[in-house]
């Protein structure tokens, strides 16, 4: 699934996956409106369409936190990869929600106003020099803005076009767009409810983000030092022994400079690529070897073992390295032979 700018079809796999997260949004959203109202502190009913605000906005929150979580899981258990290939379908489904969410605040806010509404929303409320009060407003605009350009440059043309490190860093404002409606939620509905509910919800949200986030960082540090080779016979490092490769996958060689190599055993050879996929960055080192290609756990790219390049019609290309067997033990040059490069794979004798 090396492509450029070719339009991924629909599989079974992936209209299963979107088939459960609208029914689980429908769901959602259809057991709010019926149980919400038994939680509210008002003495009065709330009206449908405040219903609908919260239903709306608490359904994107949570949205937003499981895409949040997923990065991590998949560092921490690797089942969790089947989530992460279509996570791109949850961040745009967020988006959709969220624009639902503002235009029921607008239909019943602002409608009324003489003002045009989004000149009424900004200047209706200018208190930003104080806690309490404060135009938490601003920051549910600036989430809704962030997760906006995410999902307009979701499609692999914008990360073709703005190169992977520009679209990365994009993608990677998620983070503030969390940041956003935490502090829009705790500024504005926490502050003029005494129900604790929702209060336990963004707390608990909060801590399962930075927790998960923490114990993979922590994971990836120890895997790190596990991975750092001992003592280098210069420039060859010492990656391993030849057992702890299974067939059809690799290890992950950790290098001073903080590279990373992937050493692949496949059809009785050895070869090394970088462990960094040229579509997302994903770990090239935690995939499979399929038909001759390293293929990417994340997204399925896929790239010939011995030379780094995409099979054609495609053109992706990445580094390779030198490797050498020596008895049971792996050899691998640091210094890579160059993008695309052709390196010749390495021959295991039989019964090794």
């Amino acid at each position: 699934m090396s492509a450029r700018f070719v339009p991924v079809s629909w599989n079974s796999t992936k209209l299963v996956y979107d088939a459960v997260l609208l029914a689980g949004i429908a769901l959602y959203i259809k057991v709010f409106l019926e149980v919400g109202p038994r939680f509210q502190d008002l003495t009065l009913p709330l009206s449908g369409t405040i219903l609908k605000i919260q239903a709306f906005g608490t359904c994107t929150f949570l949205l937003l936190t499981l895409i949040l979580c997923i990065g991590p899981l998949c560092r921490l258990e690797p089942r969790f990869l089947p989530l992460l290939y279509n996570r791109r379908h949850f961040g745009v489904l967020t988006c959709a929600l969220g624009f639902v969410h503002a235009s029921y605040v607008m239909a019943i806010y602002f409608s009324a106003s003489e003002t045009p509404r989004f000149v009424a929303l900004l200047a209706s409320n200018t208190s930003y020099g104080q806690l309490v009060g404060f135009p938490f407003e601003a920051f549910g605009i600036l989430a809704l803005f962030l997760l906006t350009v995410m999902a307009v440059t979701s499609h692999d043309f914008w990360l073709s076009f703005l190169t992977p490190r520009v679209w990365k860093g994009i993608h990677m404002s998620v983070y503030v767009a969390y940041a956003s409606v935490v502090l829009h939620v705790a500024l504005g509905h926490l502050q003029s409810t005494d129900n604790p509910v929702f209060g336990v919800v963004v707390a608990g949200s909060v801590a399962l983000v930075s927790g998960l986030h923490f114990a993979a960082g922590r994971a990836e540090v120890r895997a790190d030092r596990e991975l750092a080779p001992p003592a280098p016979e210069a420039p060859w490092v010492d990656a391993g022994r030849l057992a702890d490769i299974p067939d059809s996958q690799a290890i992950v060689v950790a290098l001073e400079a903080g590279e990373k190599v992937a050493i692949f055993r496949w059809e009785g050879r050895l070869s090394a690529v970088t462990n960094i996929c040229a579509h997302q960055n994903g770990p090239l080192g935690e995939g499979r070897v399929i038909d001759g290609c390293v293929t990417c756990p994340w997204h399925g790219f896929q790239y010939r073992a011995e030379d780094g390049c995409a099979p054609a019609p495609f053109t992706e290309k990445i580094d390779t390295y030198r490797i050498r067997l020596a008895g049971e033990r792996v050899w691998l040059d640091p210094t890579p032979v160059g993008t695309g490069a052709y390196v010749e794979p390495v021959s295991i004798p039989e019964g090794v």
